[in-house]
């Protein structure tokens, strides 16, 4: 089956994100797609936090997961909706996740769990967590192209959400992002290769790209890679659509040849010899 994504470089209005959205879900389907992706950020990518407030608002308020939903109904699609920015309790925001099947309804949403707090060699300097709220759940939807494990950019760092996601039963992974470009030419391809070895799963990475009406330069390469950490799509750095066929036997076979999952124990306590 075949597995769409859509590299976006989203900007400041919310109005002609969803327009965007909309339109590479109807083009997704009409080239058969089972399910479309789309980045971290994809209704809202603004960097000042004062003039973002004022599109931010609550989930059943927002214009672009209205959007979405109804074009996923029409076309009778799924997609991952990889981010939005939502109203939280008090001054913090949400990065959200969905999950919406092919008749518009929401069939899970995710929390990004682990916050962009960094300062880069090229002065970039990132507090996600003086904006949004960390999640608290970690989240598996079965989707037409299997049982899906959700994470967002930065979770991408931290293997053990992985792990307790294959371990529940995922056979492919999302990671919606919009990643810097010194740290995606440093680390993107290699983290989620790994990461799609180590759960033996698919693993498709959507992202932003390009410039941006903030300012800020995100890296692209949006990616789908197989259980056996082969790239199978490398979107490179224009926006638009792309795709890969997923096959669930390609899962079973990697399992069961290098059974990694079966093999996996709990980790004793760490002696340390001075």
């Amino acid at each position: 089956m075949k597995a769409s994504l859509l590299q976006m470089t989203s900007g400041i209005d919310p109005t002609a994100n969803a327009r965007t959205i909309a339109d590479g879900v109807a083009k997704a389907a009409a080239e058969g797609s089972a399910m479309l992706f789309t980045p971290e950020m994809s209704g809202l990518l603004d960097g000042n936090r004062e003039r973002a407030r004022g599109h931010v608002v609550a989930e059943d308020q927002d214009l672009v997961l209205a959007a979405t939903r109804e074009a996923a109904a029409k076309h009778g699609i799924w997609v991952h909706l990889g981010s939005l920015a939502l109203k939280g309790e008090g001054d913090k925001f949400l990065n959200r996740g969905f999950v919406i099947d092919g008749t518009g309804a929401i069939k899970a949403s995710y929390d990004k769990l682990h916050l962009f707090d960094v300062d880069l060699a090229t002065g970039e300097s990132w507090r996600e967590s003086n904006t949004y709220d960390r999640g608290e759940r970690a989240i598996l939807v079965d989707t037409p192209i299997g049982r899906l494990g959700l994470a967002i950019c930065y979770d991408m760092r931290f293997p053990d959400l992985f792990r307790a996601l294959s371990d529940a039963g995922a056979t492919a992974l999302s990671v919606p992002a919009a990643f810097t470009r010194p740290t995606g030419q440093a680390h993107w391809h290699v983290l989620l290769r790994a990461r799609a070895i180590e759960a033996a799963a698919y693993l498709i990475a959507t992202a932003q790209t390009g410039e941006h009406e903030d300012g800020r330069a995100t890296y692209g390469h949006s990616l789908v890679i197989d259980p056996w950490g082969e790239v199978l799509l490398d979107m490179g750095e224009e926006a638009g659509l792309g795709s890969a066929e997923i096959d669930l036997a390609r899962v079973e076979d990697v399992r069961s040849r290098v059974p990694v999952l079966r093999h996996r124990r709990p980790i004793p306590p760490v002696e340390t010899f001075a």
